[in-house]
């Protein structure tokens, strides 16, 4: 272990805007930051709802071998080759959730272990053929009254963690699988607590281990209520807010 600079050990870090750029990026300085606090002995992750396959060209850019949260949680790997849990969607789930969305008219996806499906590209027997891990579902509407009828709805069904990753969409995972716990999962690994985390994200799949964590960090670009929740608030993902929040909170520089 290096020299580390305070009580934070582990810094889990949302993908999509909060470590990457609007272009998908990870800045010159947000990299620089990391390896920083990697050098100091602090161990820098990814908790992100993308799935293996859109998410590993990042950890291969930063060169990381931490631990990995997955699809909002579904997955908890305990490095980038070993996988540690997966929480799997029955595939009844997933057809309900379909149906919705074909009764709404509004845009849908999912992940499965093998890939992305999305309303463009749903194989005719997804949903019949075995041989398919399903992981997440999510709904993508620009229509408000839509996007509140399907929440309403899926609420009260009582087994699903409802969250989302922009403010017109929905993700659904089984209830109990999001970042938050993937992330007190991983402290257990560690052999760390929750309060040694900083955990920062801009979205509501976010949320959970923001709360959770000891120091949790809203972006500049995140929806308002999860500025409200978290601890601070630093720049925006297109402001190396990740940096920003490793230089003052690991090596206390203002």
């Amino acid at each position: 272990m290096g020299t580390n600079h305070g009580p934070y050990r582990l810094i889990a870090l949302d993908l999509d805007g909060t470590l990457l750029s609007e272009e998908k990026e990870i800045s010159l300085e947000n990299k620089k930051w990391i390896a920083e606090a990697r050098k100091a002995g602090v161990t820098v992750m990814f908790s992100t709802g993308r799935g293996r396959q859109s998410a590993m060209n990042y950890v291969e850019e930063l060169a990381l071998n931490s631990p990995l949260v997955l699809v909002n949680g579904s997955e908890i790997w305990e490095n980038p080759e070993t996988l540690l849990k997966r929480t799997e969607m029955p595939v009844e789930w997933v057809r309900t959730f379909r149906q919705m969305a074909l009764d709404y008219d509004v845009w849908y996806w999912a992940y499965t272990v093998e890939g992305i499906l999305n309303r463009d590209n749903w194989p005719a027997k997804a949903e019949t053929e075995d041989g398919l891990i399903w992981l997440k579902f999510g709904f993508y509407t620009e229509n408000e009254r839509k996007l509140t009828a399907l929440r309403t709805t899926l609420e009260a069904r009582g087994d699903l963690s409802i969250t989302n990753s922009h403010p017109c969409n929905i993700e659904l995972n089984p209830l109990g699988a999001d970042k938050g716990s993937g992330v007190r999962q991983v402290c257990g690994l560690l052999g760390i607590e929750m309060s040694q985390v900083i955990a920062m994200g801009d979205s509501f799949n976010d949320l959970s281990m923001i709360r959770e964590a000891g120091l949790g960090v809203a972006m500049g670009n995140a929806q308002e209520e999860i500025k409200a929740q978290a601890d601070v608030v630093t720049s925006t993902n297109e402001e190396d807010g990740v940096a920003e929040i490793i230089r003052k909170y690991i090596f206390h520089m203002e």
